[in-house]
């Protein structure tokens, strides 16, 4: 019986690969040059995200990112809902050769949080 592994596994594994940055570092899309790309399905995209991201889903990441980016320099800092599934694109991403990759620890929902303290202060 194959064994599977969890998204929270897969994710772990692959922070232990990758630099994960938090939402107060993140800065925002085109900062410094940095890419932001959401990494969170189309519907969810939708839904809202960071102005300026690119919606890219994790699961067309290998497929697509040459296409959307094809400088592999480019310093790209990949999102999603609270940070699982971007761990795991950052992982996938500096395995395709991207060399300048950050994961937004705690995803969408902290760097949503940070932006409603910011706007309350």
């Amino acid at each position: 019986m194959p064994i599977y592994k969890s998204i929270l596994d897969l994710a772990n594994g692959a922070r232990t690969r990758i630099r994960e940055v938090s939402a107060e570092h993140a800065g925002f899309p085109g900062l410094n040059g940095v890419v932001f790309i959401d990494v969170r399905e189309e519907v969810e995209f939708r839904g809202g995200h960071i102005p300026g991201a690119i919606p890219l889903p994790r699961n067309e990441i290998e497929e697509r990112i040459a296409q959307v980016i094809p400088d592999k320099t480019t310093a790209i800092l990949v999102y999603c809902a609270i940070g699982h599934r971007s761990a795991i694109a950052a992982d996938a991403l500096q395995a395709l050769g991207y060399t300048n990759v950050v994961s937004l620890d705690g995803g969408l929902k902290a760097y949503e949080s940070l932006e409603a303290t910011r706007n309350v202060a």
